[in-house]
């Protein structure tokens, strides 16, 4: 399985505006795309961080020729959209992680 990591930190005074944008209209968009199986949001915890808020979206595809899909047809666009309305408020990095073994303990 394939994971694409988006690290975004956020200026804390658009969080809750920004959280709902990427809830209600820029994570559906991606998974409109058909390239990926699912996701998750996180929200960093620790280290605090009193300049703004960092998230993590982990989203998963079954191989790299869907990912690359994605990057090739849909990216450019989604990221150009968010960059429009929230521009320097907020800082993103990207990352490609492959996942290669996942155990959940039941108890």
């Amino acid at each position: 399985m394939i994971i694409y990591n988006v690290t975004v930190k956020i200026d804390t005074k658009i969080e809750r505006d920004w959280l709902e944008w990427m809830q209600n209209i820029h994570i559906p968009k991606v998974m409109e795309s058909g390239c990926f199986t699912g996701y998750d949001i996180m929200r960093l915890r620790y280290p605090k961080d009193d300049e703004g808020r960092t998230f993590a979206f982990q989203y998963y595809c079954t191989d790299m020729e869907q990912l690359e899909k994605y990057h090739r047809d849909y990216a450019v666009e989604l990221q150009r959209a968010h960059a429009e309305k929230y521009g320097s408020q907020v800082a993103a990095f990207r990352t490609i992680l492959e996942r290669l073994d996942k155990k959940e303990v039941t108890g």
